[in-house]
């Protein structure tokens, strides 16, 4: 009885050895195995590319599907978009973004680089009206006056929103203008919708002030202009 209790344990011994052993090559393998994975073609109508702790830092969707964009640590309301990329900082607000889209009345492409904590103040931009034929491209830049002041220009523009008197809703955008909570072109570098196609410079209000161009007519402009809109110097 003994020899036969002795034999067992001997075979257990031996079994439970050569399962332990069995277990460390399955787990040496699998820990030597890449995660990454590799695809021929995939289709899918939205990816998220995140952090490892979770932090979102950029959106590839389809329109249906589009973030609708995160500023001052607050989402924004829901909105359509069109399909493209939307990318995050590091403190979960939307930077900036590539946006697309075209069909039989406009078209139109968009790269847009924004304020931190605020909206867009460069694009690299396309935009065409398809039945007319007219299109504008270049890239534009903006400036915001006031510093900060997007909770302020959200709140302005709820407002704004509300209003139903053409007067009351003029009057309220000039107290926005003059607030410096709307933001102001300062220079396009590019071809304009009307075929003119060079240099325009303006001035913290947005008054133009530099123009460097070549018109449809092919004649090449140098306009230096004064703050109340006057041509000071044309060649």
């Amino acid at each position: 009885m003994n020899d036969k209790i002795k034999k067992e344990v001997r075979f257990l011994k031996v079994y439970s050895g050569f399962l332990t052993v069995a277990l460390i090559g399955i787990i040496i393998y699998m820990t030597s195995q890449s995660t990454e994975k590799r695809f021929k073609e995939i289709s899918v109508e939205r990816i998220n590319i995140v952090e490892s702790n979770g932090d979102l830092k950029l959106v590839i969707s389809n329109s249906k599907r589009q973030h609708q964009g995160i500023v001052n640590g607050k989402p924004l309301p829901k909105r359509d978009r069109q399909a493209g990329l939307i990318l995050f900082n590091s403190v979960g607000d939307e930077c900036g973004g590539l946006v697309y889209d075209g069909n039989d009345t406009e078209a139109g492409l968009v790269l847009s680089v924004d304020k931190y904590r605020d909206d867009q103040v460069m694009q690299l931009q396309y935009i065409e009206n398809t039945e007319k034929n007219a299109r504008t491209y270049g890239m534009q830049f903006w400036d915001y006056p006031k510093e900060d002041g997007y909770e302020e220009r959200s709140k302005a523009f709820e407002d704004f929103q509300q209003l139903k008197d053409g007067k009351d809703k003029s009057a309220a955008y000039q107290n926005m203008k003059e607030g410096g909570l709307l933001p102001e072109d300062r220079m396009f570098v590019g071809k304009r919708m009307n075929e003119d196609v060079g240099l325009f410079i303006n001035d913290s209000k947005g008054n133009p002030r530099i123009k460097i161009y070549i018109d449809r007519a092919n004649n090449p402009k140098i306009e230096l202009i004064d703050e109340e809109g006057t041509i000071q110097n044309q060649k």
